[in-house]
């Protein structure tokens, strides 16, 4: 996907080996502005990805920049910020001392109150970690991460423990951060996430990156339609009607995902007259990540 303007982070033809494994294979990606959704299966090679970018770990081949250096280097770690699901921080610490203490590992900080609003934690500065919720913990954890100003922001399954509304308000200020001029990597389980929030998904599987667009473009990868309805028909009978691809039920209505809807819809119609609830829908996000992992099965690693 092409983008104006220099990249803030880039990854050149990288490969990353463990012995015979190639965890990533001739990977080419550039982060501009904006918030970039890395998805894939678990083992695809996210996780790799993200440690060469916090210089975590070297390139078997290839190159890695933030900013046009190499994030091996302090220079260039100061200008990103990581939430990572293994972080940990002292419990007996308030949240404004972790703040401040987090600030003085950065020569140019974000000033501490801009750091504690932004992660919506104004109201809770002066309260021990151990005393907080495992939602308000994750804030904490977003506050240390902006805390170096960072040209890059890796966010690592950073809504785990959030309730929906927290969610929510959480993308906000993602989003807010992003449209300031910074690059925020987001890596995710949750595909409602990274479609709400996202200007660009890249998808990686098997090492190697399979799709790469916005998540309108992404969608249109997937023909899946999806019926629902609510009806007397066995849930058996509509599996085996032709063109039906799978069957679940969800709060009393069957949900059906097809390769074309009108037939099927017709078939529902003529055997059940009595359905009711009727709606046809496109395929979501999920529905698109799965049949593009899942056509990648054929390639090899």
């Amino acid at each position: 996907m092409s983008a104006s303007g220099s990249p803030i982070a880039r990854l050149d033809r990288v490969t990353k080996r463990y012995g015979d494994i190639a965890a990533l294979h001739d990977v080419s990606l550039e982060l501009h502005q904006g918030v970039t959704a890395l998805l894939g299966p678990n083992g695809a090679g996210k996780t790799t990805a993200v440690k060469l970018l916090l210089g975590l770990a070297k390139a078997t081949s290839g190159s890695v920049t933030v900013r046009g250096g190499d994030p091996r280097l302090t220079s260039t770690r100061e200008q990103i910020g990581a939430m990572l699901q293994v972080g940990k921080v002292p419990e007996t610490l308030r949240v404004r001392e972790h703040v401040d203490l987090f600030r003085h590992y950065y020569p140019k900080p974000m000033p501490a109150a801009d750091a504690i609003e932004m992660a919506g934690l104004t109201g809770l500065a002066d309260r021990k970690f151990g005393q907080l919720s495992g939602g308000e913990r994750q804030r904490v954890l977003f506050a240390l991460a902006l805390c170096g100003d960072p040209a890059l922001l890796v966010l690592d399954e950073p809504t785990v423990g959030f309730d929906v509304e927290t969610r929510r308000a959480f993308w906000d200020r993602i989003a807010a951060f992003a449209r300031s001029g910074r690059s925020v990597l987001l890596t995710t389980h949750y595909l409602e996430e990274a479609d709400a929030l996202a200007d660009r998904i890249v998808v990686i599987d098997r090492g190697r990156i399979v799709a790469d667009g916005t998540p309108i473009a992404i969608k249109s990868q997937s023909a899946t339609k999806i019926i629902r309805c609510t009806t007397s028909i066995p849930v058996l009978d509509l599996q085996v009607m032709f063109g039906v691809q799978s069957v679940r039920l969800t709060g009393g209505r069957a949900e059906l995902l097809v390769s074309i809807a009108e037939p099927v819809v017709r078939e529902l119609l003529a055997r059940d007259p009595g359905l009711s609830d009727l709606e046809v829908a496109g395929a979501g996000l999920e529905e698109a990540f799965l049949a593009i992992t899942h056509s990648n099965d054929a390639v090899p690693a």
